[in-house]
């Protein structure tokens, strides 16, 4: 059926969170059952780690996410799935006089991501929403000692900075030649991490990035 006028132009890929979470507990489980106890962080502020610290529950580590990546995900360089053409109105429909045909994407994650990029995505992005969606006050040092425990280096972590009562970062994730980062802003409950496309070579930069 054709979008009404008023419908925006958007894109939808199928939702995998309730696959994603499974796969995230799973791994969970194995990472508690292989390490017996949590470990606890050493160095850095112990107040900061303390007030930053999760719910104390098993996180995958991000050795297990590259694992799982490789064994579910698909190659590198797998073209991105091509997006849905719309499906015609039934026989008898009156299309108004000014309806305009939604334009699909041309740039953008659903274009100029590959599927491995997408696989891998949910999966980082399930996983530091979790970790960041309880976090009260959340200031950039509280933000990165939360992304450095689940594994994400200084040299992942771009433009962290507080602006109000939310804090703003980038992750660059581009592995085997994609294209994948995260851009998140972390106010509570309304924390919302997607993906973006980074710059196909060359030092990340921000600016550059496309949502």
């Amino acid at each position: 059926m054709r979008r009404s006028p008023s419908s925006p132009a958007t894109f939808t890929r199928p939702s995998r969170r309730s696959q994603l979470t499974l796969a995230l507990t799973a791994l969970a489980v194995l990472a508690l059952g292989a390490c017996g106890t949590v470990n606890t962080t050493t160095g850095g502020d112990k107040a900061v780690h303390a007030e930053a610290a999760g719910s104390g529950q098993p996180d995958p580590s991000l050795a297990e996410i590259a694992e799982y990546i490789e064994r579910t995900c698909p190659a590198p360089g797998a073209l991105p799935e091509p997006p849905p053409s719309p499906e015609p109105a039934p026989p008898g429909t009156e299309i108004p006089a000014d309806f305009v045909e939604p334009a699909l994407p041309t740039t953008g994650p659903e274009v100029e991501l590959t599927t491995r990029d997408w696989c891998a995505s949910n999966l980082h992005e399930e996983r530091v929403t979790g970790a960041l969606s309880d976090l009260a006050n959340p200031t950039p040092t509280k933000v990165r000692t939360i992304l450095h425990d689940l594994g994400y280096t200084d040299e992942r972590i771009h433009d962290l900075k507080q602006s109000g009562a939310t804090t703003h970062f980038f992750l660059d994730l581009r592995e085997h030649g994609g294209r994948l980062c995260l851009d998140g802003t972390v106010a509570g409950e309304d924390t919302v991490v997607d993906k973006c496309v980074a710059p196909a070579t060359g030092p990340f930069t921000p600016g550059d990035r496309n949502r």
